[in-house]
């Protein structure tokens, strides 16, 4: 099993390498600084007592002190828990209060949230001295195991109380060596960082990975459409990653005409499945794109494919990754035949070691022989390509049958009026559930239900369509581009009651 300094042992190869390029300040930094940094950062916890196991809470935006922090836990095996920005204060405090940290690192954006999070220490990112200690580097500092925790991180909660899931150093190593590996990238990648590092897709894509490979990462403070193209165009990048809505908004800006992407090898979205239209303009813009799979307590890296089978396989997410195991289960745990739909299980040196202190929830989902049911349903075809088809928890039954709604979004969106769309759930007295679609129309007047109904007849069963169909100014999704369909369910309850 791995573990160890993968920024120090990267360093010492190459370590005059640009590692980051921070787009706020024009910072470039080499292996060689980056991983005096983080030494600065780790030996400034030991400083304030902090010791192997420690959590250490972080409020910040994307930042080289962020990247700092990330690594000095993994130098030192205290454990790192990333907070999500956009939670208020007392939904920070309740995430601080069941790790139990001991210290909460903040920067200034955000000062006045982090005052009203209680804690016994606080330290501003710009107090720490990132040339402190520097001939130190590792002396003093503990090596952690490869079941050691690096990072806690919480789950979005729209579902009810976050989970802190445990990220172990064999995980975080191993993701980032196997995506290196499955997905063939390069030292000479270089690849932007705009999605936020509260989120196991701004650390595992792609900054661990280029860590690993040596090749060069493009720190953006936020997501900025105009920001993005102008770094990727001057910087050669080579890979961007991004979420449905990312690319949404990317292709919209008006530099996505004209920006020089000769560069870029190929696209990578997740989160959400990408719609055909979006698709089809970015390879009109002969850019290559595929879809990627992961989650929080596997890894956001599971699947890869060929820049080959990413064409010849519209919207699927490929075959796992070296040396991991997946499997389509059904209700009765048995494996599913080729092309039928049930539940995606994973197991591999790439899942996480449970939820923290929630024993109960550890077991539902992680299994005693290693398997992680994901609760996510997907298919697997005779080639051996896996396809996602939604979540077990959006899947209704109607009229005895089974309905999954990622089948009824992905025929809608094929509709040329359609822009976006989501399908729910609804209690039905005739038929027990039925579905109903909530759509965001492309520009221009929306089209007929009549017309959308007769567009799904041609490509869905019967049982299948839609009892009703709302139209929307936009869907409410979550920072990685999920549609948050409870806030969607309680719309319509709400407007059926009034």
């Amino acid at each position: 099993m791995i573990a160890g300094d993968l920024l120090g042992e990267r360093a010492r190869l190459t370590p005059e390498k640009t590692a980051l390029v921070e787009f706020r300040s024009g910072r470039r930094l080499s292996y060689r600084d980056l991983d005096g940094r983080s030494a600065a950062m780790a030996h400034r916890w030991s400083e304030q007592g902090l010791r192997k196991g420690d959590r250490v809470a972080i409020l910040a935006e994307n930042c080289v002190e962020y990247v700092d922090a990330f690594f000095a836990a993994g130098k030192s095996g205290v454990v790192l828990v990333p907070l999500n920005t956009r939670l208020a204060p007392p939904e920070l405090a309740a995430v601080v209060e069941d790790c139990g940290a001991r210290l909460l690192l903040f920067s200034t954006l955000f000062a006045t949230q982090a005052e009203q999070i209680p804690i016994e220490q606080r330290l501003a990112l710009d107090d720490v001295d990132p040339t402190q200690n520097r001939d130190r580097q590792g002396a003093d500092l503990v090596r952690p195991e490869p079941d050691d925790l690096w990072c806690l991180l919480y789950t979005s909660g729209t579902t009810g109380r976050p989970k802190g899931v445990m990220l172990p150093h064999r995980m975080v190593i191993w993701n980032a060596y196997n995506t290196v590996a499955s997905w063939q990238l390069r030292e000479d990648d270089i690849a932007p960082v705009f999605t936020p590092m509260y989120h196991a897709g701004g650390l595992a894509v792609f900054l661990t990975p280029m860590v690993a490979i040596g090749g060069t990462v493009l720190l953006h403070e936020h997501f900025e459409p105009s920001g993005v193209w102008e770094t990727a165009a001057r910087e050669r990048a080579t890979l961007i990653f991004g979420v449905p809505t990312i690319f949404q908004r990317l292709a919209e800006a008006p530099e996505f005409a004209t920006a020089d992407l000769a560069s870029v090898r190929w696209c990578i979205s997740g989160g959400a499945p990408l719609p055909r239209y979006l698709l089809d303009r970015y390879r009109e813009r002969g850019l290559v794109f595929k879809q990627g799979y992961g989650l929080t307590e596997a890894g956001v890296n599971c699947f890869a494919m060929t820049t080959e089978d990413a064409c010849r396989k519209p919207g699927s997410i490929g075959k796992p990754m070296l040396f991991a195991e997946a499997s389509i289960r059904g209700a009765d745990g048995r494996q599913t035949p080729a092309g039928e739909t049930g539940e995606l299980w994973l197991r591999g040196p790439h899942v996480a070691r449970g939820y923290w202190r929630q024993p109960e929830a550890t077991a539902e989902v992680f299994l005693p022989d290693g398997w992680l049911r994901t609760g996510d349903l997907a298919h697997c075809d005779a080639d051996g390509f896996y396809f996602i088809d939604g979540r077990i928890k959006d899947m209704f039954i109607s009229g005895g049958v089974n309905i999954y709604p990622a089948e009824i979004e992905t025929a809608l969106l094929q509709h040329p009026g359609v822009q976006d769309a989501a399908v729910i759930g609804i209690t039905d007295p005739t038929w027990g559930e039925a579905g109903v679609a909530f759509l965001v129309a492309r520009p221009g007047p929306p089209p007929p239900e009549s017309d959308i109904q007769k567009f799904l007849e041609s490509r869905l069963a019967r049982y299948k369509l839609p009892k009703a169909i709302f139209f929307r100014d936009v869907l409410p999704r979550t920072a990685y581009g999920k549609v948050i369909k409870a806030d969607l369910r309680q719309w319509y309850e709400t407007r059926k009651t009034v």
